[in-house]
């Protein structure tokens, strides 16, 4: 199998916990909290892990949060490169209402990254294997700007590896226009936006995907859709794969489980068709539990094999 490497720059420590109602000003009293690791490629990794997979995790580490982070990545089983830096790993809170079932997600601004700590992870890229995995996900912590980015990118291109991204706005954009990216996973929104125009329908939606498979920007795009699952396309295919309906307890997580499954399909050189399955099943088993959880193996085979004996759209 192709390895594969993950690169979160604002990882955080998420803790999760649950209280009957939510008011201002009062008390609110709260279940015992659980800790889990967070951020977008940290959690891709976790859901490869999950999967059966493989996966090393390259990312910042600050403060006491920061070993806690490293220690929750350890006891997974994930493959963890930490790098130091001055500032705190910042902590994350999710908060599930028992009374109502809403869920609030109070998000920090990612740890600074100074220009010093950000020039150790690519002096990492030379490293890694030649034609292997190179997910970017999550957001930029202060201190990184879309031209960091974008330079970070170029190296590892130039490494020979390929660069999976899952970022959105000007950051995806930036990635884009260098262009011969391995795969992209944009909600519809952020596929609009990318085009500059609505898409309002599912072939426009499939117009505006071929276009930038076409200009060479990326080679795969597998777009969310919400309920109606996902639409996959390459150069050769497009395909709508659409999940069975399920109760969503939360939708945390659930974009990074889909990349994470999508990413070791891609490792183990399936074609489209497999890969977004695949990906829909972890993504949609992600959202059967309260709080942070990820996908589980045994959701997303059950999952799998029920979107296989569907028919192909």
């Amino acid at each position: 199998m192709i390895p594969i490497t993950t690169l979160t720059l604002a990882p955080s420590l998420d803790s999760a916990t649950t209280t009957d109602r939510l008011y201002a000003e009062g008390k609110l009293r709260c279940s015992t909290p659980v800790f889990e690791p967070g951020g977008g490629g940290i959690n891709v990794a976790r859901a490869i892990v999950h999967l059966g997979g493989e996966a090393k995790a390259l990312f910042p580490i600050g403060g006491p949060t920061g070993r806690h982070l490293t220690e929750l990545l350890i006891a997974e089983g994930i493959h963890t490169d930490p790098i130091e830096t001055k500032d705190w790993t910042r902590q994350n809170l999710h908060v599930h209402v028992e009374s109502t079932g809403e869920q609030y997600r109070f998000v920090m601004p990612g740890a600074h990254l100074t220009d010093e700590e950000f020039a150790l992870f690519e002096q990492r890229l030379p490293s890694l294997p030649k034609g292997s995995l190179f997910v970017v996900s999550g957001s930029l912590p202060p201190g990184i700007s879309i031209d960091n980015l974008q330079h970070l990118l170029l190296t590892a291109q130039q490494c020979g590896l390929r660069c999976i991204v899952d970022s959105s706005g000007p950051a995806l954009k930036a990635c884009l226009d260098i262009g011969n990216l391995a795969l992209i996973k944009p909600n519809q929104k952020e596929l609009a936006e990318l085009v500059k125009r609505n898409l309002d329908d599912p072939n426009a939606v499939k117009q505006a995907a071929m276009e930038i498979i076409a200009a060479g920007k990326t080679e795969r795009i597998v777009v969310s859709l919400g309920p109606q699952g996902a639409l996959a396309a390459d150069k050769d295919a497009v395909f709508q794969v659409v999940p069975p309906p399920a109760k969503k307890m939360s939708t945390v997580g659930a974009g990074d489980s889909m990349v994470g499954a999508m990413t070791l399909k891609l490792a183990e050189g399936a074609g489209l068709l497999d890969m977004a399955r695949y990906g829909v099943a972890a993504g949609s088993a992600a959202t059967l539990y309260k709080g942070t959880r990820l996908c589980t193996l045994e959701d997303t085979l059950r999952i799998y094999q029920y979107l296989c004996q569907a028919a192909v759209v």
